[in-house]
């Protein structure tokens, strides 16, 4: 019975544990930092099973979804000669943007 009883409490956990996260961030303690971290990460999950999503799966998905896109990025940058590692953040973001527009 230690539990939300919707989805809105998990959210509010959640920013409130973002700004622990930040609070931490800012002592700039390893320690400090991962604990809040992990918190934060946990109530992350309360959020997926009180929304019906199994987290694990989700997190697989996104890991997916981001290497798809990344390879399509870095393979219009490498058509147009350039390179990667030679742009500024800008424009990998517009590339980044155009990657999501042909892979989802």
């Amino acid at each position: 019975g230690f539990d939300w009883s919707d989805s809105g409490g998990v959210r509010a956990k959640i920013e409130e544990e973002l700004g622990e996260l930040d609070a931490a961030i800012d002592t700039q303690t390893q320690d400090h930092v991962e604990d809040e971290y992990g918190d934060l990460l946990f109530a992350m999950v309360n959020l997926a099973r009180h929304i019906g999503v199994d987290a694990e799966a989700a997190l697989a998905r996104a890991n997916g979804k981001f290497e798809r896109r990344f390879r399509d990025m870095e393979q219009a940058i490498g058509r147009s000669g350039g390179e990667l590692s030679e742009m500024s953040l800008d424009s990998l973001e517009a590339e980044w943007q155009a990657s999501k527009g042909r892979v989802g």
